[in-house]
């Protein structure tokens, strides 16, 4: 069997059962051919659907496919990776699996928003570490800070930020939110904090069970952790420091609840609204 044959195959069998797919692709055939790139240890744009597969890789391939079925977990635990913006990065169900919209900015380096050079950053719930690893390859010349309450996700965030050989310019800290950054303040602040309200969290496909509720959940308009956020960043940016904060569908409910300040929406992948930029003069406080 060629490989182009087994990602039919096995697109076939993901579409048939109906699976909840966004958890790194956004449909059968995508993560199809990841499983089968991961299996022949190829990367996911690498693969060659004219290489005929042994039938061991063929068998590893179908019992994948067959868990990622039968149990509705995500791939990307199955496969003990994850990918964003091109990069690797190690996961497990002590995180998250990755998908921020953040990391398609920093692909920009923020333009036109960030205005000022970035010698420190900070990633606030910083989960897997994967946007403070991108934060520190997009701006080599800064000290990155990362934080999470959960201990469990930083052992993950250890393993990411020591298979790209950054632990000299990253530095993870065990904090809710700014609770152990007193006085440190930073050129750029980018994070993507739990926003699902309480009444998405109830109709959640099964695959969001694998992942830490608490990583997820935000009260009932999903915006617990944006309040704190905009009332404690004043006091953590540089003049003229950015803040860059994912809030997935909760646009309309943050508009409604700060109609006054001046929210910047970048265009994303998926279209305006699920990021905002402010800069530190804009922000409450």
């Amino acid at each position: 069997m060629k490989a182009g044959e087994l990602v039919r195959e096995t697109a076939r069998a993901l579409r048939v059962a109906r699976l909840h797919f966004g958890h790194g692709t956004a449909n059968a055939r995508d993560e199809a051919a990841w499983l089968i790139a991961h299996v022949l240890r190829v990367l996911p744009g690498n693969l060659d659907l004219h290489k005929v597969i042994s039938p061991a890789d063929i068998r590893k391939a179908r019992s994948l496919a067959q868990r990622r079925i039968h149990e509705r977990i995500p791939l990307a635990y199955l496969l003990k990776e994850a990918w964003l913006c091109g990069k690797r990065f190690y996961v497990d169900e002590r995180v998250i699996v990755p998908r921020s919209f953040v990391s398609e900015l920093l692909r920009e380096r923020l333009r036109p928003w960030l205005r000022h050079p970035v010698r420190r950053a900070l990633d606030l719930c910083t989960g897997s570490g994967c946007l403070a690893i991108l934060l520190a390859q997009t701006f080599p010349r800064a000290d990155v800070d990362a934080t999470d309450l959960s201990s469990a996700a930083l052992q993950v965030a250890r393993m990411n930020v020591n298979r790209y050989k950054l632990a000299k310019r990253v530095r993870l800290v065990r904090s809710d939110l700014f609770h152990r950054l007193k006085g440190q303040r930073y050129d750029l602040i980018v994070t993507n904090p739990p926003y699902v309200d309480t009444r998405t969290m109830r109709t959640l496909p099964p695959e969001y069970d694998y992942e830490p509720r608490s990583a997820l959940q935000a009260g009932r308009d999903g915006l617990d952790f944006v309040h704190r956020i905009l009332r404690e960043t004043k006091d953590h940016l540089n003049p003229h420091g950015l803040l860059v904060c994912e809030v997935g569908d909760a646009r309309r409910a943050l508009e409604r609840a700060y109609p006054r300040l001046p929210f910047a929406w970048p265009e994303t992948s998926e279209s305006p609204g699920c990021v905002f930029a402010l800069e530190r003069e804009q922000l409450p406080g």
